[in-house]
């Protein structure tokens, strides 16, 4: 039976941030981050909308919340611009209050405006890959649900603890986390050895980081260019990616 234009009206909706906070609702596409989502807990899973080809993977498909649907119908629902063959409702979590008491143990990631969310989803993806076990959005971030997050963090989401919050918020509550950023007149990232835990700021392209998250920071680190080289700057997933690797297993002493 054909999905209801209803339905189909209600998905497309979920392409605005007010109307996924309306329905407590978001969308995830594509066969490896359905399959993860549907073998996990964290998330609740409202509906899947599948090709005939999906489902027959599925050895469990009688068991979960399926609706099969041709590709004309898939492509109506998808934010995709090439839909892939499956696409997953979800619903939202409620983000908590209080920021995880293991902050001050390990390594996380601070994000001070990054408004692309093509970017936000990258950053999750690095600090996954990194072992830095929480992302912490600050004002002016991209919303984590959006359709061009969840695509780039490439099921990511799934494995950081997120969170939206203060930086202010986080230096009270962990007054001795070490805070760095970067700065063109901070420390070789490649010659330092970086403590066992910290909270690494980046900001969002162009402006970099604000003048009050700057104020907190306490490290500056800069990633070194090759001489005779005049590219400008880095994209910021790019350079969080050295940054947290550097920090992560330690500085290559020259």
């Amino acid at each position: 039976m054909p999905i209801s234009s209803g339905t189909i009206k209600f998905i497309s909706s979920l392409r605005q941030k007010k109307m996924r906070q309306n329905y407590h609702k978001f969308t995830a596409e594509g066969g490896r981050i359905v399959g993860e989502l549907l073998d996990q807990r964290r998330y609740a899973v409202d509906r899947v909308y599948a090709l005939e080809a999906w489902v027959r993977q599925r050895p469990d498909a009688a068991d979960l919340p399926i609706t099969t649907v041709s590709p004309k119908e898939l492509a109506r629902i998808s934010q995709l611009t090439t839909p892939n063959e499956v696409l997953a409702v979800v619903d939202l979590p409620q983000f908590p209050e209080q920021l995880p008491p293991d902050m001050a143990g390990g390594w996380s990631l601070y994000l001070d405006g990054v408004q692309s969310p093509s970017n936000l989803g990258a950053l999750l993806r690095i600090a996954d890959w990194f072992g830095f076990a929480h992302v912490i959005g600050g004002p002016g971030t991209a919303d984590l649900y959006n359709s061009k997050s969840i695509q780039a963090s490439m099921g990511s989401f799934l494995r950081i603890h997120y969170q939206t919050g203060t930086l202010a918020a986080i230096t009270d509550q962990f007054p001795e986390l070490p805070v760095f950023g970067a700065d063109l007149s901070g420390e070789n990232i490649y010659g330092i050895t970086p403590p066992e835990h910290g909270l690494l700021v980046v900001g969002a392209e162009g402006p970099g980081i604000s003048e009050g998250a700057r104020a907190q920071v306490q490290r500056w680190l800069h990633i070194p260019r090759a001489a005779a080289r005049d590219t400008e700057s880095l994209n910021v997933a790019v350079a969080a990616g050295i940054l947290c690797g550097g920090l992560r297993f330690g500085g290559i002493k020259r």
